[in-house]
């Protein structure tokens, strides 16, 4: 394996301490979810229902802050940025224990607001400190950390509601966000790279970046992600179905770990694959899942392949991402991806339960790939499509993002059929 492209990456300056920062940071921004989960049935004694409730509140806000918050980084700085996330993590996860669910359900919402927009900046920080023909093994390497923290997040925060209680894991898990608010102010990672004008930048209306190409990369980051929140329940619902619930933990780390070599090989390929691509062949190897729910091992071995496209679709869409829009509007940019990411993922998850619930569970991976399959093939007609109309239209320049060499964002399996 080609281990050059990331003892590149690692030698510039402030990626190694940015990535290793953001491992830490992100492991009690994972813990968020079953946290909630934990609070609301066990110390409010309300339902799972009521739980997904307070879990969809705080999704819907992340998704409508995380854009809002990027734009704020633009024009204003990290900084102010993060001392107001900071704070309002602070404020939320010290009074949340006290709250009436009445109470926590807006506030709930409001948090994810103004949640601490770590997954964003990271990677827009990645942009701004690696050269665009450098950036796939930064975002492998970033992809990979997502997974890490991941495996531990909510982990850590099962054993301390169950060894301690959920009260106490609720105030650990604000600790530990407030913790990495001040680390990443400490830190301070740059959002412009070296090259770029360090004074404001001319306003960019909005047509002139969220172009139909940087919408398909959004399709497909939520397509994606909407396919793995379908896979995490349907794993559940068949190793249940099959008597085999207890083995649920060794499947997932399985799967997880298969996203890690995938990543790590992705980075290390020379090659460049399209996001459009990977994210269609991630949905057609998770359609037959279900097919090995008869034995827990048969399921680790029929996740594998698309475990291993997990964190590469992820990293290539991110990558994508930061070569489609000018740098003045990166953060912006980077929370719409996030906001992508978040809805795939919160949307994934219900379909594939109200799927399983009408039928067997094997039919949440088939259906759930199905669904990453026929978005894949839209947004392949539309930029084909998109294509044939730029090629009539010769004199009708875009505004360039990059000004590099690099490959095209969607990708040789797009570019090719067009030539």
């Amino acid at each position: 394996m080609n281990l050059k492209p990331y003892r590149e990456a690692l030698a510039l300056p402030g990626l190694r301490s940015l990535l290793l920062v953001s491992v830490l940071a992100r492991i009690p921004l994972t813990a968020t979810g079953v946290t909630l989960t934990f609070h609301v049935v066990l110390d409010l004694g309300r339902g799972y229902g009521a739980a997904g409730l307070v879990g969809a509140a705080s999704t819907v806000g992340a998704a409508l802050g995380s854009p809002l918050l990027g734009r704020l980084v633009d024009r204003r700085g990290l900084r102010p940025v993060l001392v107001l996330t900071t704070i309002a993590e602070g404020v939320f996860w010290a009074a949340a224990p006290a709250l009436s669910y009445a109470v926590l359900l807006p506030a709930a919402f409001l948090a994810g607001l103004v949640a601490l927009p770590v997954f964003s900046v990271v990677r827009q920080s990645v942009a701004a400190l690696v050269p665009a023909e450098r950036r796939r093994p930064a975002y492998a390497l970033d992809s990979m950390s997502v997974e890490l923290s991941f495996m531990v997040g909510p982990a850590l925060a099962v054993a301390l509601a169950t060894a301690v209680s959920s009260r106490f894991t609720m105030w650990a898990v604000g600790a530990g966000i407030v913790s990495s608010g001040i680390c990443f102010w400490l830190l301070n990672p740059p959002t412009r790279g070296a090259d770029e004008p360090a004074g404001p930048y001319r306003k960019v209306p909005r047509r002139e970046w969220l172009t139909p190409r940087l919408l398909a990369v959004l399709a497909v980051s939520l397509a994606a992600t909407l396919v793995l929140g379908g896979t995490d329940v349907a794993v559940v619902a068949v190793l249940r179905a099959g008597g085999e619930v207890g083995w649920t933990g060794a499947v997932l780390t399985v799967w997880a770990v298969a996203s890690l070599v995938g990543g790590f090989a992705y980075g290390a390929v020379s090659r460049t694959f399209s996001p459009l691509a990977l994210m269609a062949v991630l949905s057609l190897t998770t359609i037959p899942v279900g097919l090995g729910g008869a034995h827990w091992w048969l399921l680790c071995l029929a996740l594998v392949p698309a475990g291993a496209l997990c964190a590469p679709t992820i990293a290539s869409t991110s990558d994508a991402v930061s070569r489609l829009v000018p740098a003045a509007v990166r953060g912006e940019a980077m929370g719409l991806h996030g906001s992508a990411v978040t809805v795939g993922i919160a949307v994934g998850a219900p379909l594939a339960g109200a799927v399983i619930d009408a039928s067997a569970p094997l039919w949440g991976f088939a259906v759930t790939g199905a669904i990453g399959l026929l978005v894949a093939l839209v947004v392949l007609l539309v930029e084909l499509r998109e294509r044939r109309m730029s090629a009539d239209r010769p004199g009708e320049a875009a505004v360039p993002a990059e000004p590099v060499a690099g490959p095209e964002p969607l990708g040789p399996a797009v570019t090719a059929s067009t030539r």
